[in-house]
């Protein structure tokens, strides 16, 4: 400590001597206040730090700021700042900037600028500047503040780098799951018409359905890209046009509106959404519209915080119910209700007036 004193009394002293005679004693007071000033706010700082007067000329330099640009302080001391680095400061937005830090007492916050520095190379630098003196007074200092962020900035473009190539790669699994999901289905559709037994035909044509719908799914996912959130109105939308057109013939008019507004959900629930209400549209379409009958099916989604309600309703013949036969629950329920568990939600069927509802409630 008594060392830094000495050397800052030094400084002062060397300062002084340059000055004598040439402003009288009043300025040489000044001069020295200012100094005093300008060298106690420095060498409490850690930072590369440098304090300019109304000129923009070097009044005072942080050991940390001449050790990076490996200077003395003689050779800053009284030179204009845009002179300083053989002049790589003396860009004309820099320049703009100081100058209005003086005539309009304005502050510089976060400028970047890049500067090359004697053997470390090209570095990346972040500048703030302000007054921190009265504004009317002939010897207004500037204090300037630099931080080093090559090292964050080279991180933030690798972190930006491999989560982009993290990307690509989760899209190509995701084309691939698609297209594997797609070959299973086919090997079971041929198994289907090989088999003997009508049962057996029946279940497996049900389970290919069900691995075409996943695969339409996951190919839905990969044309939206790789986001937190997913807008649910076009995906489903897009989805249950899918269906319509593999399902039903071209002189049926089913008609098939999709209300969800601009609602987003999450990623990996728009998964779990999409196949319930597929596998719901998938229902109707098979057994609300016998006979080739005219109808229409309606998805709806509404949210409220974080409660929410999925309906598929359809206008057709309803629920057949045959007191006679056996309770049976078919795939398409099982697979309906182990999703709406999966998204901690409940499944609501009720008979409307005509056709069916079936509702999936998250009660938040």
């Amino acid at each position: 400590m008594a060392q830094r004193s000495q050397k800052l009394h030094g400084d002062l002293a060397e300062n002084r001597e340059t000055h004598i005679g040439s402003g009288g004693q009043p300025a040489l007071l000044e001069l020295d206040r200012r100094n005093s000033l300008a060298h106690a706010i420095v060498a409490t700082v850690r930072e590369p730090l440098i304090v300019l007067d109304r000129k923009l000329r070097v009044v005072a330099a942080s050991r940390s700021f001449l050790k990076l640009f490996q200077a003395k302080i003689a050779d800053v001391r009284g030179r204009s700042f845009f002179e300083l680095r053989s002049g790589q400061w003396n860009a004309p937005a820099l320049r703009q900037l100081l100058h209005e830090v003086i005539a309009d007492d304005r502050a510089i916050e976060a400028y970047e600028i890049e500067i090359d520095i004697p053997t470390i190379g090209r570095r990346r630098l972040i500048l703030n500047a302000r007054q921190v003196l009265d504004d009317k007074s002939p010897h207004t200092a500037v204090l300037v503040g630099l931080e080093d962020v090559t090292e964050r900035r080279e991180a933030e473009s690798l972190k930006d780098a491999l989560l982009q190539e993290q990307k690509l790669l989760l899209l190509e699994v995701q084309h691939r799951v698609a297209n594997s999901l797609q070959i299973i289905a086919s090997i079971l559709l041929l198994k289907a018409r090989t088999v003997l037994s009508k049962d057996t035909r029946s279940h497996l044509r049900d389970v290919h359905s069900r691995v075409v719908l996943i695969a339409d799914v996951q190919r839905q996912l990969s044309t939206s890209g790789l986001v937190d959130e997913i807008e649910l109105g076009p995906y489903l939308s897009s989805l249950c046009e899918g269906l319509v057109r593999s399902m039903v013939a071209d002189e049926r008019a089913i008609i098939l509106k999709i209300l969800a507004d601009r609602t987003t959900v999450k990623s990996e629930e728009a998964v779990s959404l999409g196949l319930i209400v597929t596998e719901l549209v998938i229902n109707a379409l098979k057994h609300a519209f016998p006979d080739d009958r005219k109808g229409q099916i309606a998805v709806d989604f509404t949210r409220r915080k974080s409660a929410w309600r999925l309906s598929v309703s359809d206008d057709g013949v309803g629920r057949q119910l045959d007191s006679s036969a056996p309770d049976r629950i078919g795939l398409g329920t099982t697979i309906v209700e182990a999703l709406a568990r999966k998204l901690k939600a409940t499944v609501h069927i009720a008979a409307g007036v005509p056709g069916t509802t079936t509702a999936i409630v998250h009660a938040g």
